[in-house]
């Protein structure tokens, strides 16, 4: 077994994403004990009262602070997850790398292309490691689908369809968090689930070329929150009798054209009723179709094949479901057999044990390494150039 040494962390913004973080640090060296470093938690920071001192108690040896500036003059903390608000990530991701300290930072990095740019430029020259939370890629059937289209499995690809369908913010009695705001939570769904959507098709099939895209706000008015808001909290009846303006899309579709010259779509909604984190994607090539649904995370279904005599099955080709395993991706590290669940946390400590890997070795190759600032900046400005479609009505292309 690898030998290894303790590596303190800290977690800056301890809503839900932030106990996601700390959880993964904690788990980390079970699934993974060959890992060069061994994450301890040694400090956390959230400006809410009481929260950063309620996670230090729950985690035992971390300190508790209001101000995030305090974790960065820790001479204990090596590596920080930011994991606060959008409009925070470009402050704070570039004051990390400033400090010397490696970096998890939650997509999609800032409000704009250009905080995503800043972050990655800050870590560029002060020559520490990054990661960021796109987590989904790191399925093992995802994992799976992206090395079966680079083999030519599917053939050519024609069209990829992605779909991030959400419920979360279907209740108007929703309270009117951070989320809905321009200035802190940017461009709404786009940042919030549409970069998953990019980063997925991009990693699938690689980069697009050009967009064209549609978003609407389609419930306008939520009730104001009397405190801090955790996740996706309600307002009860009576609570609130103010509301305020719902500032950002709550949903996008979206056509894409990628450089490979195949054609897809994206369509993102967090006022989906009916849907509960219904994610995923369908990738069509000129010989075969893969398909994958987040809520059957460990099964790839997959339609085409060849006939007795050989020849491509291009009409009434059958379909098949296979069930990851060991032998997939990061499954083995979680599960022994094939059809054993695994869950959205997991992939936290996947993404984890890979930035772990990247901070302990900086010629760690890009393929056993986490998804980078650069995948960032390439979400963000696929992001954008669908912003500027909706008012130009236009194809918008990707430089």
């Amino acid at each position: 077994m690898t030998r290894t040494r303790p590596l303190g962390v800290a977690v800056v913004g301890f809503g839900w994403m932030g106990r996601v973080h700390a959880r993964s640090y904690a788990r980390v060296a079970h699934h993974f004990p060959d890992l060069p470093v061994r994450p301890e938690l040694v400090a956390v920071a959230d400006d809410v009262p009481g929260r950063a001192e309620a996670a230090a108690a729950q985690h035992g040896s971390a300190s508790a602070v209001r101000d995030w500036r305090e974790v960065l003059t820790d001479p204990r903390v090596e590596a920080v997850s930011v994991t606060a608000p959008n409009s925070l990530h470009r402050e704070v991701g570039t004051a990390v790398a400033e400090a010397g300290k490696h970096l998890w930072i939650e997509k999609p990095v800032g409000l704009s292309a250009a905080d995503a740019a800043a972050v990655r430029d800050a870590v560029a020259a002060a020559g520490v490691r990054a990661a960021v939370g796109f987590n989904y890629r790191w399925a093992p059937a995802v994992q799976h689908a992206r090395a079966v289209v680079a083999a030519g499995g599917v053939g050519d690809v024609h069209s990829v369809r992605v779909r991030l369908l959400s419920d979360y913010a279907a209740d108007p009695a929703g309270a009117l968090s951070w989320r809905y705001s321009r200035e802190r939570g940017g461009a709404g769904v786009l940042g919030d689930l549409a970069s998953h959507g990019v980063d997925l098709a991009r990693y699938l099939v690689g980069d697009l070329s050009a967009v064209v895209a549609d978003t609407a706000v389609l419930v306008p008015r939520r009730p104001v929150p009397s405190g801090a808001t955790t996740g996706h909290q309600r307002v009860a009846p009576g609570e609130a009798a103010v509301t305020g303006e719902v500032e950002n899309e709550d949903a996008v579709t979206a056509l894409l054209r990628f450089r490979c010259g195949a054609r897809g779509v994206l369509e993102a909604s967090r006022v989906a009723v009916g849907e509960q984190n219904a994610y995923g994607f369908e990738v069509a090539g000129a010989r075969g179709v893969l398909r994958w649904d987040f809520r059957r995370m460990g099964e790839l279904s997959a339609s085409g094949g060849r006939a007795e005599d050989g020849s491509v099955l291009y009409q009434d080709a059958p379909t098949q479901t296979l069930l990851v395993g060991p032998g997939h991706g990061d499954f083995g590290a979680f599960q022994p057999g094939a059809g054993n669940a695994m869950g959205y946390d997991d992939l936290k400590v996947v993404e984890a044990a890979r930035f772990l890997r990247a901070c302990a070795d900086p010629s760690l190759p890009s393929d056993q390494g986490p998804a980078t600032l650069d995948d960032a900046v390439a979400s963000a400005r696929a992001l954008e150039a669908m912003s500027r479609s909706v008012v130009t009505g236009t194809w918008e292309a990707l430089v």
